[in-house]
């Protein structure tokens, strides 16, 4: 979903007047920015399991049945491959990576608002090799147990295979919705509603152990417990500071967060977790940018800073205007 282009430009001019340099680069070694100008609206990431300092992504609608394979340390592309067996995507917003190194493309946003009758989730195998290629994939069918819901996280169990799906605070509220045990092609897979999320919720991703979960919005972040199958709230993170934060993802080892966002050429930054978040044998953090705070307090500040730069925002538009008044 892409928030108005003069808005966001407004946006990024404050930023740069508000905000220190360190707190808009906030972050330790590890980050890297999307070589590719084919990769213009990055909306989901997912590390390999299988090809180390790789991580997946895809654009938001409007690119086709594509999902592009990065190097983690150049931004360059190391592979786009092409989905065949599937419809033509109409908001693809997730990317998720489960056992047995298969990748499921999350084509769960809404457009029309919510009104869609029954989005999509693709899967398939990871390829051994990384070049251009066509794969074949298998499409199945989402519908929602109360309606339909606009979305933009997909996370795939890395234990179970489950799917869950994040909606977007709209209505009442975002949730989790968990999928069947198994999902099955040529049949509705309802997703029920497990619980509720309060957050805007724009990607999320389980830990490779599967006991942690983090969905991040524009300007915060939670990151849960997973037990019993449901998300227990832990604490707060604190994403990075961007133009129009989208992304997600652990680490391959777990022991930090990829950030991401959408645009041309941008960056995804890495913030080492605490101890307290890192599964055993997780890599030490190496920096303190983008480290978590207590239950609240990451978001709070985000959301202040926010608050404040759309008031600037506005304060610089009623400027500007008056001045071209006086001219």
């Amino acid at each position: 979903m892409r928030l108005p282009v003069r808005v966001l430009g407004v946006l990024a001019a404050c930023l740069a007047v508000l905000l220190p340099a360190s707190a808009v680069h906030a972050e330790p070694g590890g980050s890297f920015t999307f070589q590719d100008s084919r990769i213009s609206e990055s909306s989901g990431l997912a590390a390999s399991r299988q090809h180390d300092g790789v991580y997946w992504t895809v654009n938001d609608s409007g690119d086709g049945p594509y999902v592009y394979a990065v190097d983690g340390k150049s931004g360059e592309t190391r592979a786009r491959i092409a989905m065949r067996g599937v419809g033509q995507p109409r908001d693809v917003e997730a990317i998720s990576i489960g056992p047995g190194n298969q990748i499921y493309v999350g084509d769960i946003g809404d457009n029309a608002g919510g009104t869609w009758d029954h989005v999509w989730i693709y899967r398939f195998p990871e390829p051994k090799q990384l070049r251009d290629q066509t794969v074949n994939a298998t499409q199945f069918d989402v519908v929602y147990d109360g309606g339909p819901r606009d979305a933009e996280a997909l996370m795939i169990h890395p234990k179970t295979g489950r799917a869950y799906i994040a909606s977007k605070k709209k209505d009442g509220g975002a949730a989790m919705y968990a999928g069947p045990a198994k999902l099955t092609p040529g049949t509705k897979n309802v997703f029920r509603r497990i619980a509720p999320i309060n957050l805007w919720v724009t990607d999320g991703a389980f830990s490779p152990d599967g006991e942690h979960l983090v969905l991040r919005s524009y300007f915060g972040g939670r990151m849960y417990d997973w037990k019993d199958g449901r998300p227990k709230e832990a604490e707060s993170v604190s994403p990075p500071l961007q133009r129009q934060g989208e992304s997600v993802t652990f680490t391959a080892d777990g022991g930090a967060l990829m950030y991401g966002t959408e645009g041309a050429r941008t960056e995804v930054t890495r913030a080492d977790l605490p101890a307290s978040a890192r599964p055993s044998g997780s890599a030490e953090a190496d920096g303190s940018g983008g480290s978590s705070s207590g239950p609240g307090e990451g978001e709070n500040r985000n959301l202040v800073v926010g608050v404040l730069t759309f008031g600037a925002a506005a304060v610089l538009v009623l400027g500007l205007k008056r001045v071209f008044r006086r001219r």
